[in-house]
């Protein structure tokens, strides 16, 4: 959690703008108004006398928001600039962080008087809204106040001094708020899960595999001592599972119980400790007994409210994600990248101090790093790095990493399709598999997909050299490797060469979807399904923005938005891990010293791994010289 951030208020607004919870913190908002008089009276800087009031009430701030959402056009807002814009909106501000960090312009019931609150952290989940109001210095506030009078601001392309990105970049509390939003969206749905810890099935561990018993078992929390009351000492899969199946079942009128229980204990006055839904809920369900009390000569933290007891391990798994741009051509080059983290479960009794040495960091391979709070992490450099950290209960992340590929990209070759008719195209793929990978390097399935997202396909003709192909209505799948039948130690050329037919082309109007803004909407879809004749259509903007100093899209390929199409693969590979990180698990040591199995795994898989038409138009960023 970044260091001071405060929390002055939080709601959650259901899809009617009406405001099904909130929760203010007095001790932050006194912070706010004396740090406001303070500036004012050591710089003279000025602020209007409603900013110093009391936070809106609920009925004041759901009807700001929807008068927002009204002139936005949306929830999240245009987030650029357009005709409608207005001086002092967020549109105006033309950036499109302005789509997750908001403001509100406040009407007060009784004395009609604007005020402006900001930064507004908005996150959608589960058909809510959820905004957090972090506490900010009010120099950022009269910053922000100005760049929503400024003709010239915005320009977040360019990423200029003085836009509102670099102002955020000021305002570590803004990043504390985007995980409170994200943690109480996990709670609203019910969404609440662990980093992924894999288990290998190998008896070599020893009573590794008793904890498998009964179900697959690695994803379940550690097992807490419970507490005098309960009537039997929870298994292993059963802590906190009540509170967490009661807010599934309960999402959709939203489980305020565990709201609160979780903001009281989570964020005490306001001041975010720690956010780990589990452990909260835990405490919850199970209480505490004296067998929980620490060592006296040991201070217990507040992150791992109980001491485990049980049979002792440790489980490592290092899992990397590999996002790919191949285009096969001259001017652009090929882009490949990994980002990967480190899970860890350690099962041991007490409050011990593991250590272990992570080799492969290598700081040519290595980009960027960071480290679960609990480590202790000397300077780096070499490319052996020694780690000490205290585990936390249950499964975490000790270290988050970006790096590059130091074997080359697992999938190799090109994708080309041409028109040939308003209602046909020919394709081929020529790829190569695991080219330069050796054993134990095992690619355990590979699936291609071809999209066309505004086209139906009528029939696929043609035959790939390996594996088997199925269509439906706006993709066509090719499934190179199935599970089972994995490839180690040598590579293979795959070949899939065909037409592709379509229904015929009908002009239309493209609607408001969840495309606007690509990837940024995610889960999170803000579309607006009522007609409106003065708002204007934000994807039609967008796309005539982006694509004004482009030729019109013709024939080649009049079925794709902004005129690119792709192929995107999909693949698992088990072995080794492609940045080069590993842990030897007879160098991890344990202190005070306990004879406990460590078991390390890695599983790699793909991200947007993308095969641009070598044929077509497709997006690339241009490289500094």
């Amino acid at each position: 959690m970044p260091a001071s951030c405060g929390i002055r208020a939080i709601w959650v607004l259901n899809s009617h703008d009406a405001v099904v919870f909130s929760r203010r913190f007095p001790v932050v908002e006194k912070q706010w108004r004396v740090a406001c008089k303070s500036e004012i009276e050591r710089n003279g800087s000025s602020v209007d006398s409603a900013a110093l009031l009391y936070l809106p009430s609920d009925s004041e701030l759901a009807s700001s928001f929807a008068e927002r959402k009204k002139r936005e056009g949306s929830v999240r807002g245009f987030g650029i600039r357009v005709s409608q814009s207005a001086e002092g909106s967020d549109s105006w501000v033309d950036d499109p962080v302005t789509r997750h960090v908001i403001s509100i312009n406040i009407i007060k019931e009784e004395a009609r008087e604007n005020y402006l609150l900001w930064p507004l952290v908005l996150h959608m989940k589960s058909q809510f809204c959820i905004l957090v109001l972090p506490l900010v210095e009010l120099q950022h506030f009269n910053s922000y106040k100005e760049l929503c009078k400024r003709s010239d601001c915005g320009n977040a392309v360019g990423g200029v001094d003085g836009s509102l990105s670099s102002l955020l970049l000021d305002l570590p509390s803004v990043t504390g708020a985007f995980m409170v939003a994200h943690t109480i969206g996990e709670i609203i749905s019910g969404d609440i899960a662990e980093p992924e810890v894999i288990v290998n099935p190998s008896p070599s561990v020893g009573g590794l595999l008793d904890s498998l018993t009964g179900s697959i078992g690695i994803s379940s929390r550690a097992k807490p001592v419970a507490a005098p009351v309960a009537s039997s000492t929870p298994s292993n899969t059963s802590v906190g599972a009540v509170s967490l199946d009661a807010m599934k079942t309960g999402s959709r009128q939203l489980d305020k119980d565990a709201l609160r229980t979780y903001i009281s204990s989570s964020m005490p006055f306001g001041t975010p400790l720690d956010l780990n839904a589990s452990s909260i809920f835990s405490i919850k369900l199970n209480g505490f007994s004296s067998a929980d009390l620490p060592p006296v000569d040991v201070k217990q933290p507040a992150w791992k409210p109980y001491l485990y007891k049980g049979k002792q391990k440790i489980l490592f798994t290092v899992h990397e994600t590999v996002a790919a741009a191949l285009y096969d051509r001259d001017e652009i080059p090929d882009s490949i990248s990994v980002s990967g983290q480190v899970n860890c479960r350690a099962e041991l009794e007490g409050l011990p101090d593991v250590s272990l040495p992570l080799t492969g960091l290598n700081s040519s391979r290595i980009e960027s790093l960071s480290f679960h709070p609990s480590a202790q992490v000397p300077e780096l450099g070499a490319d052996k790095q020694s780690v000490m950290f205290s585990p936390p209960l249950g499964n975490f992340v000790l270290m988050r990493y970006q790096a590059s590929c130091r074997l080359g990209p697992p999938i190799k070759g090109f994708y080309q399709l041409s028109m040939v008719s308003e209602d046909e195209g020919a394709f081929l793929f020529k790829l190569t598999l695991m080219e330069g990978y050796k054993a134990p390097l095992t690619m355990e399935f590979c699936t291609l997909t071809m999209p066309f997202p505004r086209r139906r396909i009528i029939a696929v003709d043609g035959t790939p050299s390996v594996g088997t192909i199925s269509t439906s209505e706006h993709s066509v799948e090719w499934k190179i490797l199935v599970s089972g039948r994995g490839l180690v130690g040598k590579s293979i050329e795959a070949t899939f060469p065909g037409t592709v037919k379509f229904a015929p082309w009908q002009t239309q109007k493209l609607p408001f979807t969840k495309s606007f803004f690509g990837s940024m909407a995610e889960e999170d879809s803000d579309v607006d399904t009522e007609p409106t004749n003065n708002v204007v259509n934000v994807e039609e903007f967008l796309m005539e923005k982006m694509t004004k100093d482009l030729p019109p899209v013709d024939l080649e390929e009049p079925f794709c938005w902004q005129a690119y199409n792709y192929a995107k693969v999909s693949f698992r590979i088990a072995g080794a891990s492609l940045s080069g990180i590993s842990i030897d698990p007879k160098s991890v040591s344990i202190y005070p010293s306990v004879k406990a199995p460590v078991e390390f795994s890695i599983q790699v898989t793909a991200g947007d791994y993308i095969l641009w038409n070598t044929l077509g138009r497709c997006p690339s960023v241009a490289i500094p010289k």
